[in-house]
């Protein structure tokens, strides 16, 4: 899965040797409209698992994995988003979005990640933190692996954006767990339906 933030997400580092390093960005608890429902990312204590983009975590163009663009060197949680200092590589590849990235031409980031635990919540009701009114479905644990700097939000409002989807959820690289999960949901949203 991916999500993506807009304008003002990105901002480069000052002092010598900092060139090619940026704070970012990378996801927030704006609700998000998936082809299933609403799609919440918790961001409170202990809810994001921060280890493998911390550990191995690399910085993307538009989600390929082919395009390996820099590194992640920290990433933590800051006011309920999630934040990153990313550094570009010195390839030409790189260099191209780099440049791109210091003259503001690109502007959004999105994260790639996994959900590992969830909470569904039913129209007009609240969350179990209370924080949250449903309809939705609640990531509340959950693991980034990749950030991304992306070319096209399909929603470029301030804060927060979202690249352009097709009208069919993207299947490549799906695990089984992940449609078993998938399944579940809509069970669940099916049965919450014939309860009204």
């Amino acid at each position: 899965m991916t999500r993506e933030l807009a304008a003002n997400s990105i901002r480069a580092m000052e002092g010598e040797g900092n060139e090619r390093k940026f704070i970012l960005s990378f996801s927030s608890e704006e609700p998000y409209e998936r082809w299933w429902g609403t799609e919440i990312l918790d961001h409170s204590d202990g809810s994001v698992d921060l280890t493998r983009l911390n550990e191995i975590g690399v910085l993307l163009f538009n989600h390929d994995r082919n395009r390996v663009i820099g590194k992640v060197n920290r990433a933590w949680i800051e006011n309920m988003r999630g934040m990153a200092e990313v550094e570009f590589d010195s390839d030409e590849d790189a260099d191209l979005i780099y440049q791109k990235v210091k003259n503001g031409t690109l502007k959004t980031t999105s994260v790639g990640y996994q959900i590992d635990s969830w909470e569904e919540v039913m129209p007009n009701k609240q969350s179990a933190d209370g924080r949250f009114t449903g309809p939705a479905d609640i990531a509340r644990k959950w693991t980034p692996y990749e950030i991304s700097i992306v070319s096209v939000p399909a929603d470029p409002t301030v804060g927060v954006g979202r690249n352009l989807e097709e009208n069919e959820p993207e299947t490549q690289g799906r695990t089984l767990d992940w449609y078993e999960r998938q399944l579940q949901i809509n069970q669940n949203i099916i049965q919450g339906g014939n309860q009204k």
